[in-house]
């Protein structure tokens, strides 16, 4: 493989092997690490590549491995995924981002799997791969495959009955999505947890990653938003779309400071007309992979 046609592969399959990392591992900073990584060990087994599969399942092969290999030491902390970045679609294998498949909740159900469980459930039932083909990259028998298979998707009919199109809708926020988070940025920006109650329904469920706690019904988030929305300071917040789902970045204006700094990505499920989840990750790390400044103006 020569260097023109490295260069062509990278360039092609970047945002495919991105996303299949980022299910994989779950988390957006690990990603992209491990895609470099892909890359970097491509690069250097470059001279080995057989020609015996496509220059694509290889490197699907390293991508992987790669993530199994992490997975053994760590389990990488669920972030979300900026929706600007699904819409780099690769071509014919647009099917490898399809936004069903990357939603947050899909991505906090596939945690539960030990990870080769995790890895040929993503290659059968969302890349579409055969049964030869996935064990094939894992290095295992089709029948140690289907039977993994088989113990990943009972985890799964147990966490969705109705099947694969619940994981989440396969498109962008719609005009109602879009309007309740507008309502929902409104009562931050003034102050008014009253506002943002009315938006609740009644079995919401209230997260803020990493570890700072989870709240489940509607009494539950109103006195968690009542004692806690305004105790930082003041809010500003940007319009974004992360995982299929409308999103904002927040910022706080703590008292004495200049400037509005970074609190977190804030991802909004609506269903009804009604938020059913709030998940909040507190990363300003993340800002920037979704084009949000680092900091706005008082």
């Amino acid at each position: 493989m020569d260097d023109a046609m490295f260069a062509e592969l990278t360039s092609r399959h970047y945002r495919e092997l991105h996303v299949h990392c980022y299910r994989m591992l779950g988390s957006f900073h690990a990603a992209e690490d491990h895609v470099q990584e892909v890359f970097l060990r491509a690069w250097r087994s470059r001279d080995r590549f057989d020609g015996r599969s496509s220059p694509r399942t290889w490197l699907y092969r390293i991508a992987t491995n790669a993530c199994l290999d992490t997975l053994r030491r760590v389990t990488p902390r669920l972030q979300p995924y900026p929706d600007q970045l699904l819409d780099e679609k690769p071509g014919p294998e647009a099917a490898a981002v399809a936004r069903e498949t990357v939603s947050l909740a899909f991505l906090a159900a596939i945690q539960l799997l030990p990870p080769r469980q995790r890895a040929v459930l993503l290659l059968r039932d969302v890349m579409l791969w055969s049964a030869a083909e996935a064990a094939d990259l894992l290095g295992t028998t089709v029948r140690a495959a289907n039977s993994a298979l088989h113990r990943a998707r009972t985890t799964m009919r147990e966490q969705w009955p109705d099947g694969r199109m619940t994981w989440a809708p396969a498109g962008e926020p719609d005009a109602a999505q879009r309007e309740l988070l507008t309502r929902y940025i409104a009562a931050h920006e003034q102050a008014d947890p009253e506002a943002l109650i009315d938006l609740l329904g009644e079995d919401i469920r209230l997260t803020i990653e990493p570890d700072v706690g989870e709240w489940t019904g509607r009494p539950s988030v109103a006195q968690a938003l009542r004692e806690g929305m305004n105790s930082l300071g003041r809010w500003r917040m940007l319009a974004t779309a992360a995982n299929g789902r409308p999103a904002a970045g927040a910022y706080v204006l703590a008292a004495g400071d200049t400037e509005f700094r970074p609190f977190g990505l804030i991802v909004l499920t609506v269903e009804a007309s009604t938020l059913t989840a709030i998940d909040t990750f507190e990363d300003p790390g993340l800002f920037t992979a979704f084009g949000l400044p680092a900091s706005l103006a008082s």
